[in-house]
Formats: structure tokens, C-alpha cells, sequence
């Protein structure tokens, strides 16, 4: 009966709707729906990035699985071309309970049979089938009889693209319903496409180099290429995010102003927490874009006063009241690059005025003279860090806290700019007392 009563009143509900609230309603679906495909590729991308790749396999078809659940797919998988014999073949494959795997007979199929695919994936464009039933019968050689074995209802498939060159595609298949994808969803799946190939092509030069451990010269030239795909990948995959992420807050600042005074706070309080997740992504893309260009600035090196720079960073800063810093007055003169050092220590000082949870916050920057380096340290009163994480601070979108919206990524443009000079960099902390980061940086000979 309360059962009844439930669906009586929903049924009432949806009857009263007017045009705009359905319109409204579906909109907030759009966005909400928009805002996890982003954080699940997100927490995919961090995956591929700090990836070990010796289980490349397992990788792969774990973000598969993922993917296509999202997506409310039933196979996924991943086919090579090779336009030499002018085959494709299937070389990875997730498939939902109770679906056939397909794989096996998937070898080395003759792309002949797939004129429509190849056409689309040459022209860089997805390949959708939203109802196989309804192609023609084109013989039994022909898409339709080439699906249709398979139990596929609908499909999509994504040209996978490598040095503007097409060389597979990832594909979806929905066996138990009709599928639908709209352009947002077919955007971020290209953007899921390039992942594979990058996270792929790494493996490809891991393998590489394990075969030609005794030529160092190569293996060193092979690292350094491996090093700049890595940033272009991030580049990439952060230029590529901003396009979906710009209509999730478009739509929902539209809806915010459209709605301002018909809505309570309650109301709004969950549009407010979409605008600051799109902040939040803001923050990780502007990382990934740093990250990504540490090394591959052009501006000029110089001598810098560090007292002088050091000024200008704390310039920029938002210092509380309840926060002193002090540095030392007699730091060196180094030659570099100012913008990345200035980096490193407006990363340092905003994190430990971040975690300072004292009444009176104390942070020092000082540096003592080595033998043959300058060893710099950043020391705070704050909240501190337990052991276990001293290592892993130091990762690509590694947090101590999931709150705010920092992107995580701080620490580690911090290594990759010591490492790029030669230096190290650790961290000394005791919890509740507070962290020192000590840094070095080569003498200037």
C-alpha cells in the first residue's frame, strides 16, 4: 500500500511539472552526469600517471571496465589496424557478466568488411551505431552480419590516433538495450582514447629500453623521449578536460541565475557544491599545465638575489594575521630560472601557511652553505606529516586531505624543478609539531 501511495504521489508530482522544470530536470541530469564522467577520468589519468607499467595489462582492462560501466555498456575493448594486410585486431576486451567474450574470433579480421568504420576513423570522427537492427542487409559479409552474430544492439567506436596517425580504436558495445551517447560523452571518450595510447606507447618504450640496456647513449635519448610524451600527454588530456568543464559551469551558472529568487539556500546548495567542484578541476588542469611545462621554459636564466625574489613571492601571497614569516637576510645569488624558482618557494611557504593550525603560525626560510651545494629549508609550527606519507607527498596529485580545492600537485612541480637542477628534496616533520622541507641546489661554478 505504502508502495502504491509513493508512486500515486511521484505520478502526481511529474503531472504538475511544467515544460521548464522538465527542461530543468534534465539539465541538472546533464550536468551532474557530465561532472562524474570528469572526476572518473580524472582519477583514471592518475592512475596512468603514476602508473607502474610492469601489469600494463591489468591497467588497461581495469579503465575499460570502467569506462563502459559508466557508459552502461555491456563490451569494451581495444583493436589495432594494420593497414599492411589490411586486417584489425582485438588485443584487449572487458565484458559484463553474462556477455561472451569475442576476442578469440577477432584476429586479423579483414577491414573490408567495415568500409562505414574505416571511413569515419580516417576522418578522426567516432563510428555510432544506435540500432544494428535497422542497418541494411548488406549481405554476409556486410556490418550488419558482422555485428549481429555478436548479440550487439548499439556501438560506438573511437579512432585511436598516434603521431596524427590512425593506428586502432577503443569500442563499446551494448548488448541487453539501444544506447545513446550525446557529444560531451563522445568528447571525453577521445580524450579516454588518448589516454590509452599514451599510457600504450609508454609500454612500447619500456620495452624498448629493457632491450637495449647496454647502449646507454640510446637508453638516455629514449628516457628523455619518454619524458616528453609524459608532458605532452598531460597537456593534452588538461587541454582537452576544459571543453566539457566550461559547459558544466555554463549550464550551471545559466540555471543559478535564472532560478536566483525561487530558490532557497537548500535549494541552491547543491549547485553551489557543482561550482566549486568546477573550481576544483580549474585547480587540477592549471597543475597538470604547470606540471607539464617545468622543463620546457624558454625564458631566459639570469642571476637571481633570492632575498629579492623570495619579496616579490611573498607579494603574491595571502598571508593571515596569525601567521609570521621570517627569512633570512643573507641568502645567496643563483643562477637560474627565476620563474621556477619562485615556483618552488610559493609552493613551500603557501603549503605550510596552509597547514598551520597554531594560534600564533611561525614559518622560517633560511638556508645553510655545503660543500658543494646551498641547502634551503622551508620550516612551519603546523599540523606536521605522519612518516608513512613523507615519500609519497612528493607524487603527481598526491593530498594529505580531500578538502579545499588544491590540486595536489604542487609538491611534485616542486621535485621535478630541484631534480631538473640537480638538487634533492625531503621533508623532516613530527606530527602536531610542525614540517621542515629541505632542499638543495648546486653551487654556480
Amino acid at each position: 500500500m505504502k508502495k502504491q501511495d509513493n508512486l500515486n504521489r511521484q505520478s502526481e508530482y511529474l503531472e504538475n511539472l511544467t515544460t521548464k522544470d522538465v527542461e530543468q530536470l534534465e539539465k541538472d541530469k546533464i550536468i551532474e552526469r557530465q561532472l562524474r564522467f570528469q572526476e572518473l577520468l580524472i582519477s583514471i589519468s592518475t592512475k596512468h600517471i603514476n602508473a607502474d607499467l610492469s601489469d600494463i595489462n591489468k591497467l588497461i582492462r581495469e579503465s575499460l571496465q570502467q569506462i563502459c560501466q559508466f557508459v552502461e555498456s555491456d563490451r569494451s575493448y581495444i583493436f589495432s589496424y594494420d593497414f599492411v594486410n589490411n586486417t584489425t585486431s582485438n588485443t584487449y576486451e572487458w565484458c559484463a557478466e553474462g556477455i561472451e567474450p569475442e576476442i578469440d574470433n577477432l584476429q586479423n579480421v579483414p577491414i573490408d568488411f567495415i568500409p562505414q568504420w574505416i571511413e569515419a576513423h580516417k576522418k578522426g570522427e567516432p563510428f555510432f551505431v544506435e540500432d544494428v537492427s535497422e542497418l541494411p542487409e548488406d549481405g554476409e559479409l556486410g556490418l550488419r552480419a558482422v555485428l549481429e552474430p555478436q548479440g550487439i544492439k548499439s556501438l560506438i567506436t573511437i579512432p585511436k590516433i598516434k603521431n596524427k596517425e590512425l593506428i586502432g580504436f577503443i569500442g563499446f558495445d551494448s548488448v541487453h538495450k539501444i544506447n545513446k551517447y550525446n557529444d560531451h560523452e563522445k568528447e571525453i571518450l577521445f580524450v579516454f582514447a588518448n589516454m590509452l595510447v599514451n599510457v600504450l606507447q609508454r609500454k612500447e618504450q619500456e620495452e624498448r629500453i629493457k632491450e637495449q640496456e647496454e647502449k646507454k647513449e640510446e637508453l638516455l635519448q629514449f628516457l628523455s623521449r619518454q619524458n616528453e610524451e609524459l608532458n605532452e600527454y598531460a597537456h593534452v588530456v588538461s587541454h582537452d578536460l576544459k571543453a566539457p568543464l566550461i559547459n558544466i559551469s555554463t549550464l550551471t551558472s545559466w540555471f543559478m541565475d535564472d532560478n536566483k529568487d525561487v530558490l532557497d539556500e537548500n535549494a541552491m546548495a547543491p549547485l553551489h557544491q557543482v561550482m566549486f567542484n568546477v573550481e576544483k578541476m580549474n585547480f587540477l588542469i592549471k597543475g597538470i599545465l604547470d606540471y607539464s611545462t617545468i622543463d620546457k621554459l624558454e625564458t631566459e636564466d639570469k642571476h637571481i638575489d633570492f632575498n629579492q625574489m623570495i619579496e616579490e613571492v611573498l607579494q603574491t601571497l595571502h598571508i593571515p594575521d596569525h601567521i609570521k614569516i621570517t627569512v633570512q637576510d643573507n641568502l645567496p645569488s643563483l643562477y637560474g630560472n627565476a620563474w621556477r624558482f619562485k615556483q618552488v618557494f610559493q609552493n613551500l611557504i603557501q603549503n605550510a601557511i596552509n597547514y598551520n593550525d597554531k594560534e600564533n603560525g611561525v614559518v622560517e626560510v633560511g638556508y645553510s652553505e655545503q660543500e658543494d651545494c646551498h641547502q634551503f629549508f622551508v620550516k612551519d609550527n603546523g599540523v606536521g606529516i605522519k612518516s608513512d606519507y613523507f615519500e609519497r607527498i612528493f607524487k603527481v596529485f598526491t593530498k594529505l586531505e580531500s578538502t579545499g580545492s588544491s590540486s595536489g600537485i604542487g609538491l611534485s612541480i616542486v621535485k621535478k624543478i630541484i631534480t631538473l637542477y640537480k638538487g634533492t628534496i625531503w621533508v623532516e616533520s613530527q606530527e602536531g609539531v610542525g614540517s621542515t622541507f629541505y632542499f638543495t641546489l648546486l653551487k654556480n661554478r
